[in-house]
């Protein structure tokens, strides 16, 4: 665990490498301010032997004292300021680093990683965990090498007044580091704990907010009522024992300190009787001694914070390090000028090697070819459309378009190739114009009102309070599903790619609309090849070739009529939709 750690504050002091100069500046500032802090308990106790014989006070020179104090007190508050803006400012540049690599990291995760992990664990990973590296690392910034600079130069201060008091004190000090070592290795275990429950309970809470619909019509808000306080009563346990065994480290290492000022308090008196040091000698000796054992207590807070802040970090560095889609080879292609040729020659692909799904899949498709794809749940439809897409890369055999093997095309130039809508549908914050212009953000006005009303959406949207201008809130929450569903269609119309995917795309929609939506796609899909993933066999039935898959492969293939007259599986599909017993 200790060698994580260390690789871990290894990887946060390359972050702060970057902006060298600013965290360099802060230790310099740092430095002059607690040298000028320190300077003032030697001023005090030379203002204390200019008033310490009767009738002997030096006014003028406890005057000149006075003023040499006013002057570093004012000079430290302003150090500490630019300090305290300048460690603000590493702290936050280092925190934007790490979420904006988190987030880019997050766009070349292979999808099979963000199909197997809670979208609201992620989400914690980059916001929250985020947020509490950083309150951790400001902390060290502003009090850990403060604190440890006080220690140091406290000891040559107290040195310079007297060795055998310094010996007394340093001596007893090692206490504190024992008491801070001991604690820390019970918070570090309790802080992993709470930080990964702490994202369980995220992913729970997004996971029922965005289902909050089925949960209420399902009768289960009392299970899930019951699921969040199991996790709330977690996460309180861990936060309670993590701040238990923290909250002690305070107090243990403020007694190990009242030991130490105590005992500099007996000595430096029985010197001070016997002249061995003056009565302003043992009040700066003693202003040290607090000084001196101050940022103990401190640090030992910092300690615990850090202790925090490094499991979130371990937890966005895991993250970060998740493996990435394998990057593209030098000689990779563009696609480009494309026909429309689609070939699967021997494909075999699972999400899990022990669940073998798609097997030995031949496919061979020519330009302009409407390819309308069906079968049982779970046979592999959506699939082979992740597959064409490279959502997935093949385990085996090759897919071919235009006669150039997929992995030799780059992954933008094969997706920009389909335009794709699927059942379910995404819009994201912002106008409908926008979202519509998603794929074409530079397309015009009219090209955009164009698309809308090819797809049959221009008339809501013009009800709608600003028209194109309104303003969708997160996934068009204002809107019917159908609605939203329209809206996907006129992005992919806008951009009328060379090839087409449509994955059960009007399932949303009403029988009236679907009419003219079908029309739509007719025109659409001329002169395209298309793939069309359907269940309403109504929708395929002018389709060129319909594959018809059963357990990851093709088991029918021929148009609607040649099917029917095989009286096979898909006419047994057919036959159980449409024909009544």
């Amino acid at each position: 665990m200790d060698g994580k750690r260390n690789q871990t504050i290894r990887r946060i002091l390359k972050y702060i490498a970057r902006y060298r100069g600013r965290a360099i500046l802060s230790i310099l500032l740092a430095a002059v301010s607690v040298a000028a802090t320190l300077y003032i308990p030697i001023l005090i106790g030379q203002g204390v032997d200019q008033i310490i014989g009767a009738e002997a006070v030096e006014f003028k020179k406890l005057l000149q004292i006075l003023k040499k104090i006013g002057i570093l007190t004012i000079l430290i508050a302003i150090l500490q300021w630019l300090k305290n803006h300048i460690n603000n400012q590493v702290t936050y540049y280092v925190a934007e680093d790490i979420r904006v690599q988190a987030f880019a990291q997050l766009q070349k995760l292979p999808s099979g990683y963000l199909d197997s992990h809670p979208s609201g664990d992620i989400v914690s990973r980059i916001i929250t965990d985020t947020d509490q590296f950083s309150e951790g690392l400001l902390m060290g910034f502003t009090q850990l090498f403060t604190g440890v600079m006080t220690i140091g130069g406290t000891l040559l201060f107290m040195l310079g007044i007297h060795p055998i008091i310094t010996a007394v004190v340093v001596a007893v000090t090692p206490l504190s580091f024992f008491v801070a070592r001991f604690i820390a290795k019970k918070t570090f275990s309790m802080f992993q704990h709470q930080s990964r429950t702490r994202g369980e309970m995220t992913s729970f809470t997004d996971e029922m907010i965005g289902n909050l619909k089925v949960v209420k019509a399902f009768s289960q808000e009392k299970e899930a009522g019951e699921r969040f306080e199991k996790l709330n009563e977690n996460l309180a346990g861990y936060s309670m024992k993590a701040t238990f065994f923290s909250s002690i480290v305070n107090p243990s290492t403020r007694f190990v300190n009242s030991i130490v000022y105590a005992a500099v308090g007996v000595i430096g008196a029985l010197l001070a009787i016997r002249g061995a040091i003056t009565v302003g000698q043992l009040t700066s000796f003693l202003n040290y001694a607090n000084q001196y054992t101050k940022p103990f207590n401190e640090i030992s807070g910092v300690v615990t914070e850090l202790q925090n802040s490094l499991v979130s970090a371990e937890r966005v560095f895991a993250l970060i390090d998740e493996p990435t889609i394998p990057e593209e080879k030098e000689t990779i292609r563009e696609l480009e000028n494309v026909e429309g040729y689609v070939d699967l020659e021997h494909v075999s692909f699972s999400y899990t090697p022990e669940r073998p799904l798609i097997q030995d899949l031949n496919l061979h498709v020519k330009p302009g070819q409407r390819i309308a794809i069906v079968g049982p749940t779970g046979c592999g439809k959506s699939t082979l459309i992740n597959l064409l897409m490279r959502f997935y890369d093949v385990d085996e055999g090759e897919i071919r378009l235009d006669g150039i093997r997929q992995d030799e095309l780059t992954r933008n130039s094969v997706r920009a190739s389909f335009g794709m809508v699927l059942q379910e549908t995404w819009l994201k914050s912002a106008t409908v114009w926008e979202n519509i212009a998603y794929g074409r953000p530079n397309a015009s006005r009219e090209e955009i009102i164009k698309a809308a009303k090819e797809a049959y959406c221009d008339g809501f949207i013009n009800r709608l309070p600003n028209g194109y201008d309104t303003v969708l809130g997160e996934d068009g929450s204002i809107l019917s599903q159908g609605q939203k569903q329209l809206l996907c269609i006129a992005r992919v119309m806008l951009c009328l790619p060379p090839m087409l995917i449509l994955d059960e795309a009007t399932s949303s929609i009403d029988t009236r609309t679907e009419l003219k939506i079908q029309n739509a796609f007719a025109h659409m899909m001329e002169g395209r090849t298309s793939f069309v993933v359907a269940h309403r066999l109504s929708t395929i039935q002018e389709a060129d070739q319909i594959l018809v898959m059963k357990d990851g492969a093709i088991i029918e293939q021929g148009n609607h009529r040649e099917l029917l007259e095989r009286k096979g599986f898909y006419a047994d599909l057919y036959h159980a939709q449409f024909v009544k017993s």
